[in-house]
């Protein structure tokens, strides 16, 4: 199978939905409710529209598993994992941090994944093996060897309210330790920026595939370690999410272990 064709149509997807979000980003004819926090928009059906077509006309026996319209199988061991829009209630409120994700797995295995913000104009993208890049530069994780010098990241789940003791106490934790804590609301990008060294450290609960698939191996293919928070090596079906330059990755664990266990 050539990966490279696989790359450049995950490529043209990515750039086929961001055209349509920046054509709907600030004139948004429908915003509905999942739950009490968890928006979509009628710029994420037509961006998944947008990208499936894409990905079908080169790979119509692949699967594809999509957030908003779920799993269509396939004859073939490739699965596409796509977001169109990583970053809801972002673009809802014309904050220009949200990204299209467009991972390809075969089988278990990620092989290709972009990550595309359409405002900024920046372009994450890896190919297993290949390393990872940002606008045709190869990217890597920072060097920064110790948490007290480093920039986190973290993002709150849409059951925040059920779980918010907990992740108060991590990012009390986190924010002491650390020069400081951002949450930009786009899991996706944090995996991104984590790769290109802007942040040193990230950790999330309750992600679903489509948030994960195209930044993990981005960041993987950068030098990140990426574990849940017992750390045993993250997988997309996991739960729970910590991914650092791998310097820190021991003083995470430590700071967002809890004492009725991880």
């Amino acid at each position: 199978m050539d990966f490279g064709k696989i790359n450049r149509v995950a490529l043209k997807a990515a750039h086929h939905g961001a055209e349509v979000l920046m054509g709907k980003m600030g004139r948004l004819l429908e915003i509905n409710k999942k739950g009490a926090i968890d928006l979509v928009t009628d710029a994420d059906t037509a961006s998944e529209k947008a990208i499936i077509a894409t990905i079908q006309a080169a790979y119509p026996d692949h699967a594809i598993l999509a957030e908003e319209s779920g799993l269509s199988d396939g004859s073939s061991a490739f699965r596409w994992i796509i977001d169109p829009l990583d970053g809801t209630t972002n673009f809802a409120h014309s904050l220009g941090l949200f990204a299209v994700s467009i991972a390809c797995a075969r089988g278990n295995d990620i092989i290709c994944g972009v990550v595309y913000n359409p405002v900024s104009e920046e372009l994450f993208s890896a190919v297993k093996g290949k390393g990872a890049q940002l606008n045709g530069q190869t990217i890597r994780v920072s060097d920064t060897p110790d948490v007290g010098e480093s920039l986190l990241v973290t993002g709150f789940p849409y059951n925040v309210g059920d779980i918010l003791d907990e992740i108060m106490i991590r990012l009390s934790r986190c924010l002491a330790a650390s020069q400081g804590v951002r949450r930009l609301g786009s899991a996706a990008l944090d995996l991104c920026y984590l790769a290109c060294g802007r942040f040193e450290g990230f950790w999330e609960q309750n992600l679903k595939p489509w948030d994960t698939a195209a930044g993990l191996l981005i960041a993987r293919e950068a030098g990140a370690r990426v574990t849940d928070f017992t750390d045993h090596e993250f997988t997309i079906d996991m739960p729970q999410l910590l991914a650092t330059n791998g310097k820190i990755h021991h003083q995470m664990l430590d700071l967002i272990s809890l004492e009725d266990g991880r």
